[in-house]
């Protein structure tokens, strides 16, 4: 314990130096909001990503970008020319995005929809039409024409997997790319403004040239914020908007499931056909119900399979459309420790890793203006075998106050019905969560958030929450966090890492950009440290470490190198077997080093890597990672990653353990809306190897057509189990 307050006392040390950095850099939003003005087309507009129609060349140019990275401020190397069009059904955005190489210098890692951002050259805007400055929604696009949306919740939490309807055309050539947006009002939601009022909406640019990882941004914002920070957006006008539609979206589909199981000598079959779909209503511009039927997610990724070594529930995001979008309204979305609502609880039979069990019928409302947002979901659970019918109840309120400050009240509710045959009797499980954002200045953010629990099984009150304070500039980040989960606390629609803990994490680092070293876009050196006790008992200790990274640096090309040193203080008074391998109850104290690395991932090979050794309790681990990427045309990609953890003397009987698990990945398009991936992964530590094909046709607008084959095989001599997987789906959607 004594090496532990020696080296809290010098990180406390540095996180006070670190706070008296100089925060220079940063600027706040101008008292006057550029202007951008959108001239109506009096020709038809072909989206064809040549710009060639007259409207386009008489329309005002927006050039005068901002440069944010790699160094702020300075002449942009890769100009960029946006243009703004509309007609009576959409609005157009045009680019030509300058670059000296031309299609030689264009860097396109693969076709997909929702692409990963920073590893491609990107053009995107940002929209506000109703002038909530804490909210937006983005659409963005590479030059090769595929489409990234998403919706952003006051630059704190993004929605990456929003999807809406617009279409986007593109065209290279020896001197750039242009692009051209065509976004129809039905797919913005906005008011008319009363008579005699102007139209204006929050909008920015953003472009990424990624060989140089030059970002810049219209208008001006600070290199330590994001382009979705609506506070700094330009001011579009000129726009004469047609009245709001019915803007009605209904999406059906049709699905056959076949599945084959071999277990035991035994093969069982069964198929089935499926029909189902989706309705989107936006009943006015600020408010939207959503309603689904016979839900079905056939096409969603699949998980990738993770060998746990710590003491610490392990969070898989939720993959599903429906409940993806408008995800970010709900309470604790912003964080995988402690989330009240976790839309993966529903549709299974039980716990995360159970059987899935079929959704009936759903709905969901949203409402948002800039003085509150509304929310309300409800689900209904058929149910199956081993569970009872299940019904799922979530309501939300958020009022927004000053600036860019909210406060919120969100209820959930779980009914499991009674059921006979189970001999189960009904069930129910309530939280209540308080939550809020402060933002005293551009800088600094707040969030907080108390949530209560109480199951009618055992009447018992359970407590959770968390504690946010960071403070971002150009120069330096500064935090802390707290998270806390009672022993009681059990949220049937939720998510905790763990509970009976309190974890605080205090850090922070440095951005240092050597001006003499360009080839060095950052060196962040720092430190967090964390900390865990019981929360019922705070002298209790659990876990503490501290995350040393003296060396910390991003290349100019994206390159990354990082070492690490994580002094790890361990106090095991429970039951503990990570993977299977029982550690005795005792305080240890190890130290762990890492090294991790990748080269620009935005070439057309790429590799990653990383070396983590030392103690591990009172044995040694020593895990390797290695990655690598081939993508020699944005139309083909091919990925291998390999893991192995060796394990030597861990435990009370000494024991020795070697785990591999490899994962290969490829994926083959034809343009963006043809598309064929294949996933393997296979571990040895429960012999259990994963396949995973997708073909997709975007055959129209967010229409697609899917044919997916899974196959699970289990090689165990005791169990061998193989399970296989063909599904068949076709949507549709119409927007009225």
């Amino acid at each position: 314990m004594k090496r532990l307050y020696g080296t809290l006392v010098l990180l406390c040390l540095s996180l006070t130096y670190l706070a008296g950095q100089d925060l220079s850099g940063n600027f706040p939003p101008p008292a006057q909001a550029p202007q951008i003005k959108a001239e109506r087309a009096l020709q038809t507009i072909v989206v064809d990503g040549k710009l060639n129609e007259p409207a386009w060349q008489n329309a005002e140019e927006t050039s005068n970008f901002f440069r944010i990275e790699p160094r702020q401020g300075g002449t942009p190397l890769y100009k960029t020319h946006v243009k703004v069009l509309f007609d009576d059904k959409n609005l157009y955005i045009g680019a030509f995005c300058e670059d000296s190489l031309g299609k030689k210098g264009i860097r396109v890692q693969d076709l997909r929809r929702d692409f990963r951002w920073g590893e491609n050259d990107i053009f995107f805007v940002q929209l506000d039409p109703q002038n909530l400055k804490q909210y937006c929604v983005s659409f963005q696009t590479t030059p090769y024409g595929n489409q990234r949306d998403l919706q952003s919740f006051n630059d704190a939490f993004t929605d990456n997997d929003w999807n809406a309807l617009w279409s986007v055309r593109t065209t290279r050539s020896d001197s750039g790319y242009v692009v051209e947006f065509a976004i129809p009002f039905k797919t913005i939601r906005y008011e008319r403004p009363e008579a005699g009022d102007m139209v204006k909406w929050g909008i920015t640019f953003s472009r990424l040239a990624r060989r140089d990882y030059e970002q810049t941004v219209f208008p001006p914002i600070p290199q330590s914020l994001s382009p979705y920070r609506m506070t700094y957006a330009a001011e579009l006008i000129g726009l004469e908007l047609p009245e709001p539609s019915a803007n009605i979206r209904i999406e059906p589909y049709a699905l056959y499931q076949f599945d084959q199981i071999n277990e035991e000598e035994r093969t069982t079959t069964d198929g089935q056909l499926k029909l189902g779909g989706d309705v989107k209503w936006a009943i006015t511009p600020r408010s939207v119900l959503d309603l689904t039927f016979n839900t079905d997610f056939a096409q969603a990724d699949v998980d990738q399979a993770v060998n746990n070594l710590e003491r610490f529930n392990i969070f898989f995001p939720e993959r599903r459309q429906f409940f993806l979008e408008n995800s970010g309204i709900w309470a604790g979305t912003n964080n995988s420790s402690v989330v009240p609502f976790f839309s993966r609880r529903i549709g299974l039979e039980g716990n995360f890793d159970a059987e899935p069990a079929r959704i009936n019928a759903g709905t969901r409302y949203t409402m948002r203006n800039e003085k509150r947002a509304i929310a309300g979901l409800y689900i209904h659970q058929a149910a199956t075998d081993n569970s009872p019918a299940a019904s799922f109840a979530v309501g939300r309120y958020l009022q927004n106050y000053g600036k860019e400050n909210n406060v919120g009240v969100m209820l959930t509710h779980r009914m499991d019905e009674a059921s006979s045959e189970l001999g189960t009797a009904q069930r129910h499980n309530s939280t209540l969560t308080i939550d809020g954002l402060i933002r005293p200045k551009d800088e600094l953010t707040i969030s907080y958030m108390v949530s209560a629990s109480r199951d009618n099984s055992n009447d018992t009150l359970g407590l959770a929450g968390r504690f946010f304070m960071g403070n971002s500039t150009n120069k330096s980040y500064l935090g802390w966090l707290t998270n806390f989960v009672s022993e009681e606390y059990n949220s049937e629609m939720g998510f905790v890492f763990q509970r009976n803990v309190i974890w605080h994490n205090p850090g922070g680092y440095f951005i240092l950009r050597p001006k003499k070293l360009p080839w060095i876009r950052r060196f962040d050196p720092g430190a967090f440290f964390n900390y865990y006790h019981d929360a019922n008992n705070p002298r209790n200790f659990q876990q503490a470490n501290i995350y040393l990274f003296p060396i910390y640096l991003i290349f100019t090309n994206g390159s990354f190198l990082e070492y690490a040193i994580f002094p790890t203080w361990q106090n095991i008074d429970f039951d503990f077997a990570p993977l299977g391998v029982a550690i005795e109850r005792d305080n240890y104290y190890y130290t762990r080093h890492q090294v991790q690395f990748n080269t620009d991932r935005s070439a057309k090979v790429s590799l990653s890597g990383s070396a983590n050794w030392g103690g591990f309790y009172n044995g040694r681990r020593t895990t390797f990672t290695g990655g690598l990427r081939v993508a020699p045309f944005p139309q083909v990609a091919a990925t291998l990653d390999y893991e192995r953890n060796d394990i030597k003397r861990l435990g009370e009987n000494n024991e020795d353990l070697v785990t591999q698990l490899t994962t290969l990945g490829t994926r083959l398009a034809i343009n963006p809306r043809i598309q064929f991936s294949v996933f393997y992964q296979y571990n040895t530590f429960d012999e259990q190897g994963r396949w995973n094909m997708r073909a997709s046709w975007e055959y129209r607008p967010l229409s697609f057509v899917y044919f997916v084959f899974n196959d699970t095989q289990i090689n165990s001599e005791l169990e061998p189990f193989d399970e296989q997987q063909v599904i068949g789906k076709v949507t549709f959607l119409k927007q009225f």
